[in-house]
């Protein structure tokens, strides 16, 4: 069983990072979509972008925390 972790360490750190790119591509795409709709409201648009994107980066780095922590 232990020759079975760090593979599936590895294919886990993969698809988080994955999901983590596919989410971060669609809401800059949000983001910028809403800019041109509404350039008016480009700061307040921004400022949540930096929000969002640091909420979902995170989730990339406590998957790979958990998992390195686990081997």
């Amino acid at each position: 069983m232990e020759h079975i972790v760090a593979p599936a360490a590895a294919l886990a750190i993969g698809l988080a990072g994955l999901g983590v790119a596919l989410g971060q591509g669609r809401a800059v795409a949000a983001a910028l979509d809403g800019t041109a709709r509404n350039p008016q409201a480009a700061g307040t648009v921004r400022n949540t972008l930096v929000l969002g994107l640091g909420m979902i980066e995170s989730v990339l780095v406590i998957v790979t925390v958990f998992l390195i922590t686990k081997l």
